[in-house]
C-alpha cells in the first residue's frame, strides 16, 4: 500500500507510457499503465486510481468511450490527451465530462500543474462544504450538504464542477458572475487552462435544467463578461 496519489496513464506508445511513469515518479506519483481502452477500464475497476491521464486515440476503445464509462461510475479527475488540437476540439464538442484536456507536446511541469490543480480541487470541495446548507431558487433547489439539486421537484445528477457552477450562479442569482469568477472559484486561481472548458460545463448544465437548452431562461450568457442566473422566470 502507498499514501502517494495514484494516476493511471492510458496510452498505446509503449515510450510514451513509459517515459511519463518516470516522470511522474520523481514527482511523487504513484503510478499505473494501460495502453488500451480495455485495459484502461480493468486497471481502473482493479485500482481506483485518483486521477486518470487518458489518451483521445486508443485501440479497442476510445479514450472519448472509456471517459464517459468512467464517468458513469466515479467523480475521478480525467484529463484528456491528445496529439492533435483538433481532436481536442472533437473530445470538448462531445462533452465526454473531462475535467480538462491537454494536446501533445507539452512539457511535463505544465502537465504536473493541471493534475495537482484538478486534484486540489476535488480535495478541498470535500473539506468546505458546508455540512447543512440549502439554496432555493425559484424551482431549484441545490443541497450542498447532500450534493443534490432538484428542477421543478425532479431530481438532477450532476457531478461535481457542474454542481459547484450552479451554486455559484444560484448564490449570486439576478447578478452578472465573470468568467474570471468562475475560474477562480471553480477552477482555482493557479488554473492554466483554456477557459473554453467554462463554456462547455455551462452547455452540459444547461442540458439537464434547461427545458429548452438552446433558448436558455434560467443560465443567461453576458457577452463579454459572464453569466447570469435569472432569477424571475
Amino acid at each position: 500500500m502507498t499514501d502517494r496519489i495514484c494516476v493511471l496513464v492510458v496510452d498505446d506508445e509503449p515510450s510514451f507510457r513509459e517515459g511519463l511513469r518516470v516522470a511522474l515518479e520523481g514527482e511523487g506519483f504513484a503510478v499505473e499503465l494501460a495502453g488500451d481502452g480495455e485495459e484502461a477500464l480493468a486497471m481502473f475497476e482493479s485500482t481506483r486510481p485518483d486521477l486518470v491521464l487518458l489518451d483521445v486515440m486508443l485501440p479497442r476503445m476510445s479514450g472519448i468511450d472509456v471517459c464517459q464509462r468512467i464517468r458513469g461510475q466515479a467523480d475521478t479527475p480525467v484529463i484528456m490527451v491528445s496529439a492533435k488540437r483538433e481532436e481536442i476540439d472533437t473530445v470538448v464538442g462531445l462533452e465526454v465530462g473531462a475535467d480538462d484536456y491537454v494536446s501533445k507536446p507539452y512539457r511535463v511541469r505544465e502537465l504536473v500543474a493541471r493534475m495537482r490543480t484538478v486534484l486540489r480541487r476535488g480535495s478541498s470541495r470535500i473539506e468546505t462544504t458546508p455540512s447543512s446548507q440549502t439554496l432555493r431558487v425559484g424551482d431549484v433547489t441545490l443541497d450542498s450538504a447532500r450534493h443534490e439539486v432538484t428542477v421543478d421537484g425532479t431530481h438532477v445528477e450532476l457531478p461535481l464542477k457542474e454542481f459547484e457552477i450552479l451554486a455559484l450562479l444560484v448564490e449570486n442569482a439576478g447578478l452578472v458572475v465573470t468568467r474570471e469568477t468562475f475560474i477562480d472559484r471553480v477552477w482555482g486561481y493557479d488554473y492554466v487552462g483554456d477557459t473554453k472548458t467554462l463554456d462547455v460545463h455551462i452547455k452540459r448544465l444547461r442540458s439537464k435544467i434547461e427545458r429548452r437548452p438552446s433558448m436558455p431562461e434560467r443560465i443567461t450568457t453576458i457577452r463579454g463578461l459572464g453569466y447570469k442566473y435569472v432569477c424571475d422566470r
